[in-house]
């Protein structure tokens, strides 16, 4: 899917649940759809200070806060960095992400294999998963 239709996806979901896709929101998520792998929140407000330059790093997390909450992008939190979903209409999906070391890939996966074995031994020890990102770091196949 391209950067123009996530932004209509984007706009219609926000449209549905009765969010509001600012011009600041859309600027942000329109810069993550230019990225294949993850970038940083400076890295973010860098370029976003080229479109608006009165542009704070305020900005930039709300931003990425809301953009999250809506499941359009997901925080590695291992390095602290900021990926597109591209499959986020399934907005509570289950988060599997490769993370290349070398050059910074990041592919999202989908395993629902990984996803019942790791519910069912949080099921075994009471606990209850509300969300779940799961990352594994190492080389993509074209750094192998």
């Amino acid at each position: 899917m391209n950067a123009e239709e996530l932004l209509i996806q984007a706009k219609e979901s926000c449209k549905k649940r009765g969010a509001r896709f600012t011009l600041a929101r859309e600027q942000v998520f329109t810069l993550l759809t230019g990225h294949s792998g993850a970038i940083g929140a400076y890295d973010l407000l860098d370029e976003l200070k080229l479109i608006d330059p009165a542009a704070k790093p305020a900005t930039i997390y709300r931003a990425l806060d809301f953009l999250g909450k809506q499941g359009f992008v997901h925080k590695i939190e291992s390095i602290n960095a900021f990926v597109m979903c591209h499959h986020f209409s399934e907005c509570n999906h289950p988060v599997q992400l490769l993370i290349c070391d070398r050059c910074g890939h990041v592919e999202e996966i989908q395993s629902s294999n990984l996803d019942l074995a790791l519910r069912s031994m949080a099921d075994a020890t009471g606990f209850t998963i509300s969300h779940q990102i799961v990352e594994a770091h190492g080389a993509c196949q074209s750094c192998s």
